[in-house]
């Protein structure tokens, strides 16, 4: 049995999910919002993620019942996304991963996106356009 730790910031909204065998086992997330009609710049979304980080990790961990000695591989998002936030975000799974003394693995957002939608659709050979 596997259990992966997954850190997501490759834009305003930060993630950090928890699977075991392909089971999630929690996927809080917490969105950097700004007042309406204003874009989110990649500075303040990066600092969004750090001031975050901490708060997000500790629910995963509680909402999946985990501790960090069972946590198997830590993964995060290297791209694409914006810049600053995904940096932001590699950082403190690099972090985590070194005190933990897991291996590190770097996972391309769009794969994610559709290796998810096999998981939750059970799809054993779907045809994907990746644009």
């Amino acid at each position: 049995m596997v259990i992966a730790i997954g850190f997501e910031g490759s834009a305003n909204k930060l993630g950090i999910g928890i699977v075991k065998d392909g089971v999630v086992l929690s996927n809080p997330r917490h969105t950097y919002i700004t007042p309406p009609g204003q874009g989110f710049l990649p500075k303040d979304t990066a600092r969004h993620h750090r001031e975050y980080a901490l708060t997000v990790l500790k629910e995963a961990l509680e909402e999946a019942n985990v501790k960090p000695e069972e946590i198997d591989v830590v993964c995060y998002t290297k791209g694409p996304g914006m810049g600053a936030p995904l940096v932001a975000t590699a950082l403190v799974a690099r972090t985590v991963a070194q005190l933990w003394k897991k291996p590190i693995v770097a996972v391309n957002h769009c794969i994610g996106h559709i290796e998810m939608g096999r998981l939750i659709t059970g799809a054993q050979n779907p045809t994907v356009l990746y644009v």
